[in-house]
């Protein structure tokens, strides 16, 4: 891997693990020096490689950047609070017996408990994802402004509140206890769900496919599946439905970065190890009596890696629909049953139930009646898929619904 190539692959894969590790050092009262420490051990890379050459073990010689840049901010500024202040006071040799460990287990251990730290309600849905990107996964600045679609500025200043809260509310950076473990999953879950989402269908104006974001939600589920205390039916249950999603992203873009729909999709460019993978999980998440949306979005997600076309398969989803829509609502989950409900029973009983959805802010719906009035009515198939066009968000999507409006 050439050096202009390395040093931004490894600040992805490197950052995050130093950040977590010193943040479980020094509590979130340091979360700032932890990732500006983080930072310049990468600005040092970026300004001695180039000189020096790739050293032979890049990664070891991060570490050793880190924690030398640590020792060097304990020596110089002692203002640590709490336990860590105590601890340099009492002895100063601390400061040369001080070590970053960064070994596998307590980089996932450190991870974990982030997650559950920052995934707190005293923060908002939005500064939970924010700070997963940043803090977990490694992402700049630059990059989160671009998933949320707002500038740097309005990003600095969510994450700055989000840390100011954390610290105001003295949040731990400990896994809960087991009893509470259950209740504060839910939104870990969530905020990698919402990862994923962002990720799976992303709101950026120009790139509908973010599979970057997908592959970290999936690394931080499974994360949750290693750890004997969270791992729970919902999280194998969400880890199996991001296997099923991630495992057809390959098809559903084509070499113009054009969105291609399922009915479109090359099924031999689906991934059949992700499938499997996914099989494995949804199968581990059947234990227990918990039947989350997470299970029934998954086992949607499992028919539609089936590539036969039959009225079981469609009964099935249609099924899985009215349960998830039961147990949590949305104007999506209303519109996707509307399309099984179509492929089940057909189009005319379909375009009674979509028309009384009435989701006319929402181009997804237009698009759907298009579709179900194509063959039937033509005329008020082109006048849908127009709708749906004047209200779509990104390139991708309008590039799809015009493709629909030309077939007709």
């Amino acid at each position: 891997m050439e050096q202009q190539e390395l040093l931004p692959h490894l600040f992805r894969q490197e950052y995050r693990k130093i950040v977590a590790v010193l943040c479980r050092r020094f509590g979130f009262a340091q979360v700032e020096i932890a990732e500006d420490i983080a930072s310049d051990t990468f600005v040092t890379a970026a300004q001695t490689w180039p000189m020096n050459g790739i050293p032979q073990n890049p990664v070891a010689w991060l570490y050793n950047v880190a924690k030398n840049k640590t020792k060097n901010y304990l020596q110089r500024e002692l203002v640590f609070e709490g336990k860590v202040a105590v601890e340099v006071k009492e002895n100063s040799l601390e400061l040369y017996e001080f070590e970053i460990d960064l070994s596998p287990q307590n980089i996932n251990d450190s991870q974990l408990l982030m997650m559950f730290a920052i995934c707190n309600p005293v923060i908002s849905p939005e500064a939970q994802v924010g700070l997963s990107l940043r803090i977990l996964c490694g992402f700049g600045i630059d990059e989160i402004a671009d998933a949320f679609l707002v500038n740097k500025e309005t990003i600095n200043k969510r994450l700055f509140r989000a840390r100011e809260k954390l610290r105001e509310h003295q949040i731990k950076i400990e896994l809960p206890t087991q009893s509470e473990i259950d209740e504060r999953l839910e939104m870990v879950l969530t905020t990698i769900y919402l990862l994923f989402n962002e990720g799976y269908y992303s709101s950026n104006k120009n790139q509908i496919i973010r599979k970057e974001l997908c592959l970290e939600a999936m690394r931080l589920c499974y994360m949750l599946i290693e750890n004997e205390s969270t791992n729970k039916p919902p999280a194998n249950a969400l880890l199996a439905l991001m296997c099923f999603h991630t495992s057809r992203i390959d098809a559903r873009l084509n070499r113009n970065g054009e969105i291609i729909l399922y009915d479109e999709q090359d099924s031999s460019l689906w991934n059949a190890e992700l499938i499997s993978r996914g099989g494995y999980f949804l199968n581990c998440s059947t234990t227990g009596d918990v039947l989350s949306k997470y299970h029934l979005e998954a086992s949607i997600a499992f028919w539609n890696t089936q590539q036969a076309d039959t009225k079981e398969k469609w009964e099935n989803i249609l099924q899985l629909y009215n349960g998830l829509l039961q147990i949590e609502y949305s104007p999506v989950a209303a519109l996707n049953r509307t399309y099984a409900l179509s492929k089940a029973n057909g189009k005319p009983e379909a375009i009674a139930v979509a028309e009384k959805l009435n989701l006319t802010d929402n181009h997804f719906y237009f698009a759907l009646l298009g579709e179900l009035y194509r063959g039937i009515d033509n005329t008020k198939a082109k006048q849908n898929f127009q709708q749906a066009l004047a209200l779509a968000r990104t390139s991708p999507e309008k590039q799809a619904i015009q493709r629909k409006l030309n077939n007709l």
